[in-house]
């Protein structure tokens, strides 16, 4: 008796596991909110951004990709628009 009720509490515990999972925890901010930034944060902050952007410039265009089969491989049929 005791061990069909103890198999009984297992599998009522893994079968509600995975359903307790699904529903939505109760929200908790643990923040109030966008921090406000000082003048002197925010400075440093477009500092930082104006010279990511500069860096990025700075950046040269990808070149395209030099192919050394490509004059090797054949092209492919042209096709009349119809299907088979």
């Amino acid at each position: 008796m005791l061990r069909k009720l103890i198999l009984a509490g297992a599998v009522i515990a893994l079968v509600t596991g995975p359903a307790a999972a699904q529903m939505p925890m109760p929200s908790m901010s643990l923040h109030n909110g966008p921090k406000q930034l000082t003048p002197e944060e925010q400075a440093k902050q477009k500092a930082i951004d104006d010279a990511y952007k500069a860096a990025t410039k700075k950046i040269p265009d990808k070149e395209v990709a030099n192919d050394p089969w490509g004059n090797v491989r054949s092209l492919p049929p042209a096709t009349d628009g119809k299907r088979n």
